[in-house]
């Protein structure tokens, strides 16, 4: 395997799986069938410039340049699509999320795990969703950054 299919393949895996550890990387190479020792991972995690990121369950794994913040907010934003009805600012930094009956949880959850850079937490119930503001960040502002991300799928 030259240099070029193992880096290529180290993108795919960091982007299929989650690993954290360079070791984890070198024993994904070797469960496809790759000879690979952990020195020239190393050195192709750096020229490749994968990063850190928090994945969902809080762990730290690899990740492709550029893809951390992005994706998780892309992630908020299908949640938002597949389960919100409705978004409302309300006083106090808090904007309410309305769902149907059921879907306020696992919203809530995924707003969760994206940590968005604008939201402190959630509060859900059966259909409805308490999202607290971070302090600098008017209910007004973060109910139009997720009304947006509603209305994107919207055609």
């Amino acid at each position: 395997m030259n240099r070029r299919e193992r880096q290529s393949a180290i993108l795919r895996l960091v982007r299929d799986r989650a690993l954290s550890t360079q070791a984890e990387l070198v024993q994904a190479l070797r469960d496809e069938g790759h000879d690979v020792v952990q020195t020239t991972v190393s050195r192709d995690v750096t020229e490749l410039g994968l990063a850190k990121v928090r994945a969902p369950s809080g762990r730290l794994i690899y990740a492709a340049p550029g893809t951390g913040d992005a994706d998780r907010l892309r992630a908020i934003g299908a949640a938002l699509r597949r389960y919100a009805t409705g978004v409302e600012a309300a006083s106090g930094g808090v904007v309410v999320v309305s769902t149907p009956s059921g879907y306020a949880s696992a919203l809530a959850q995924a707003i969760d795990e994206g940590c968005h850079p604008s939201i402190a937490g959630t509060l859900a119930g059966d259909n409805t969703i308490f999202i607290a503001a971070r302090a600098g960040i008017s209910a007004g502002e973060l109910q139009a950054e997720l009304a947006a991300f509603l209305n994107d799928g919207a055609a």
